[in-house]
């Protein structure tokens, strides 16, 4: 525990560390305090174990294509300013030089990495940035409002790249399909991206164990899931819609691992 979050919270940088030249975040490891790191390498063995050894491969792709589109959100209007929500100790306000940035967790999660974005600004890991964390619930309307307000603030008329990884499929289903489309309130939407599980992998064997390990570890019970066809209908117009096969032959140019064989998340970018 640091900072009044679980080593569990670091379980998505530990995956990226692993991979570096394919997540192509040099700050991904940055983030887990030293006192942590054996602990939080423990932890991701145990999950490895437990559940499936190739959560490096897909946290990976997932945080690249992110990163990619943000970048290409980002030259095409350098004026973009950036939305997180769900963040964790993702790095994307620091890996491109957005004019300001709002990122949106839980309120120890959210306390606790503006308390190690501190840190590492002071320690200069990380460039100085104009970054807000806020604290809210996303499966609360009301908040969602509050995280709506904030991000109209933020961009002032600017154009908004709006992200919501690692998330939707631990909220209800209304809160889900509301947090897909949140990025539409925000004034001027550039794009938008959503990881998400798909309904037809609902019956994932990977899936099914990776949800009876997080159980105990305060993780909703249910799942929400959701279809390239609710997706288009919620964003609107086409979509780039990609799945851990996918994002493989992008970036790694075959398939090294079958998707029956990986958590099933798949990536949605509107805009």
């Amino acid at each position: 525990m640091h900072g009044g979050v679980a080593l569990t919270a670091y379980l998505v940088n530990e995956s990226r560390a692993r991979r570096p030249d394919l997540a192509a975040d040099p700050l991904a490891a940055a983030w887990i305090p030293d006192a942590d790191r054996d602990g939080v390498r423990q932890l991701w063995q145990g999950y490895a174990d437990a559940v499936y050894p190739h959560d490096d491969l897909v946290v990976a792709l997932r945080g690249r294509l992110i990163a990619d589109e943000l970048a290409r959100a980002l030259a095409a209007d350098p004026t973009t300013v950036l939305v997180v929500c769900g963040a964790g100790f993702s790095s994307y306000p620091w890996l491109q030089d957005f004019p300001a940035a709002l990122e949106v967790d839980l309120p120890e999660m959210a306390e606790a990495k503006r308390q190690r974005a501190a840190e590492l600004t002071a320690a200069g890991t990380l460039p100085r940035r104009d970054v807000r964390h806020l604290a809210a619930d996303l499966g609360s309307a009301a908040d969602r409002e509050r995280v709506t307000q904030a991000a109209r603030e933020l961009a002032a008329g600017r154009p908004v790249a709006y992200v919501a990884e690692g998330l939707v499929f631990y909220l209800p289903p209304e809160d889900a399909r509301a947090v897909v489309t949140l990025g539409a309130g925000f004034g001027g939407t550039a794009l938008t991206a959503v990881s998400y599980w798909p309904a037809a992998a609902s019956g994932s064997q990977v899936l099914a164990v990776q949800r009876e390990w997080f159980r105990s570890r305060s993780v909703p019970p249910e799942a929400s899931y959701l279809t390239h066809a609710e997706l288009v209908e919620l964003l609107g117009g086409p979509l780039l819609d990609v799945g851990p096969e996918d994002l493989q032959r992008r970036y790694l140019g075959k398939v090294e691992v079958p998707e029956s064989e990986l958590i099933p998340e798949y990536v949605a970018v509107a805009g």
